[in-house]
């Protein structure tokens, strides 16, 4: 072999080393080292790198509680105001603008024989089966006025099948917007398992069910966001138990009263109300602890709760410098109602609530709960500071009157309620973040309502969350105060009128809305 040739073949010899070599660099056998960024990318804190996540299916979870989920139909028996008789039943707005898309107004039915003032006035809701004897759970509002309750259950994932049976109420309590009812059929009925709501996080998966504008079966997911979100007021009643679970999983109208349950399909809360706004809105839902707390009087046709009769507020670090106390918390007494168990028992106003029977007092929340679960008659031991100093009391429950639903509660309201109060609906300063979640026109001024009971005064005149208030009974209407003013100046079963815009997707519509004061 020529001295030429032994040159090439080691020419050769030294490429294919050269490309093997580069093979090998490429494939990262974790022969190279990683870069800083690399590292950090894959490590946590703990210095462990973690597995793949993958994200779950929901599809079995769906199969295993959708013949359990029950869409709920009720019907009310209600009274035509004189507008709505001149517009042959319907609405003005609903005359003018029908949108049958929208399932939450409600619809024209036939007039009963013996009285054409009357109608049949149809809403729907969800609900879920809680046991094989045929136990639902739902929300009041779905229910509450009902003359005739139908219930459609045990269809498929994809809405298939299914069974419609008449169910009847067996018990209700208002406060937390629970419903209890009952259908009888001879079979095993399909249910769901009640979980544990004390135990979830934030963070933790959350799957709704239900069937939102009359589409059934219906399932969405995300996250819980928050508990013991309170503020809504959802009516005057809930007021002092509003302790609800916060969510980003898609709630909309027909919702109401169905399962928000974890990833292994247990029920942690029931879907109960939306606060509307941006691209989605934020759902919320009653903790089933609360249900679970409730179910054996539910059954019994009948709640009722403990009651000390004061008026109470959260200790801030202001109180707690002010008052001395060693640290911010407990439930400062405000006003103590004569003749209740809380004057009966010698507490008075400035006293500090720091346990009950031995439990700490974090807040109002815990106070109240905790006093209102126990049966009527319990004997209650209560540790108080007083000006500085510790002394333990005693008290015996009462039986808390349902007129007076805000006593315990933090803004001390009357019990003698004004008629604004008994409207069914919420409104806000109309503030430049409200009026861009509501796309609401510059021109238009007044106040914002943010949340209508369905059946209420202004259900029944179909306003809704986002119509701005401009007028009440031909004055106008610039905040809060002076719409509690002039509503302060409303007689029992005296007739309001409102002059409301509606943003539709024709733009902004004014019109005329009338309402009955209870």
């Amino acid at each position: 072999m020529n001295q030429s040739t032994k040159r090439i073949l080691s020419t050769i010899a030294i490429v294919i080393a050269s490309v093997a070599f580069g093979i090998l660099i490429s494939a990262d056998l974790g022969l190279m080292r990683q870069s800083k960024a690399q590292s950090s990318a894959m490590q946590t804190q703990s210095g462990a790198i973690p597995a793949s996540v993958t994200i779950p299916s929901f599809a079995d979870v769906a199969a295993r509680v959708m013949p359990a989920v029950v869409s709920i139909r009720s019907t009310e028996v209600v009274k035509m105001s004189d507008q709505q008789k001149r517009f042959g039943g319907i609405d003005p707005f609903e005359f003018f603008f029908p949108d049958p898309n929208d399932s939450r107004r409600p619809r024209r039915q036939s007039p009963t024989p013996d009285d054409d003032d009357e109608q049949q006035q149809v809403s729907g809701g969800s609900g879920f089966i809680i046991s094989p004897d045929g136990y639902i759970l739902t929300n009041n509002h779905v229910v509450e006025g009902a003359s005739k309750i139908n219930v459609h259950y045990g269809a498929d994932e994809n809405g298939n099948g299914g069974h419609n049976v008449t169910a009847k109420v067996v018990g209700t309590d208002p406060a937390t917007d629970l419903a209890l009812l009952k259908i009888d059929i001879d079979q095993q009925m399909p249910f769901i398992r009640l979980g544990d709501s004390d135990r979830i996080r934030k963070g933790d998966w959350a799957i709704a069910v239900g069937h939102p504008f009359q589409f059934e079966n219906t399932l969405t997911v995300g996250v819980i966001s928050a508990k013991g979100r309170s503020g809504l007021v959802l009516s005057e009643e809930t007021r002092s138990f509003e302790n609800f679970i916060q969510t980003d999983a898609a709630i909309n109208f027909g919702n109401s009263g169905g399962p928000l349950m974890n990833i292994a399909g247990e029920v942690v809360g029931i879907n109960t109300a939306i606060r509307g706004g941006g691209a989605q809105g934020i759902g919320f839902a009653t903790p089933i602890n609360t249900a679970k707390t409730l179910l054996p009087q539910l059954k019994q046709g009948k709640v009722t709760r403990g009651y000390l009769g004061m008026q109470i507020q959260d200790v801030t670090d202001d109180i707690r410098e002010a008052f001395r106390l060693p640290e911010a918390r407990g439930a400062l007494v405000q006003e103590v109602d004569e003749g209740k168990p809380a004057d009966k028992a010698g507490i008075k106003h400035g006293d500090v609530v720091m346990d009950v029977d031995g439990k700490p007092i974090r807040n109002n929340r815990e106070l109240i709960d905790y006093i209102s679960y126990l049966p009527v008659g319990s004997e209650v031991k209560i540790g108080l500071i007083r000006n500085g100093q510790r002394l333990n009391v005693t008290a015996r429950t009462a039986e808390r009157p349902s007129e007076v639903a805000q006593t315990e509660s933090e803004s001390g309201t009357s019990p003698a309620e004004p008629v604004r109060n008994k409207l069914g609906m919420s409104v806000q300063n109309l503030t430049p973040e409200l009026r861009r979640m509501y796309n609401l026109p510059a021109n238009v001024n007044g106040v914002v309502v943010v949340n209508v009971k369905n059946v209420s005064p202004a259900g029944d005149a179909n306003l809704t969350e986002g119509d701005v208030i401009s007028e009440v009974q031909g004055q106008p209407v610039n905040n809060v105060d002076e719409f509690r003013n002039l509503l302060d100046k409303v007689k029992s079963g005296q007739r309001v009128r409102f002059y409301v815009t509606t943003q539709t997707r024709q733009g902004a519509i004014s019109t005329y809305r009338i309402l009955q004061a209870p």
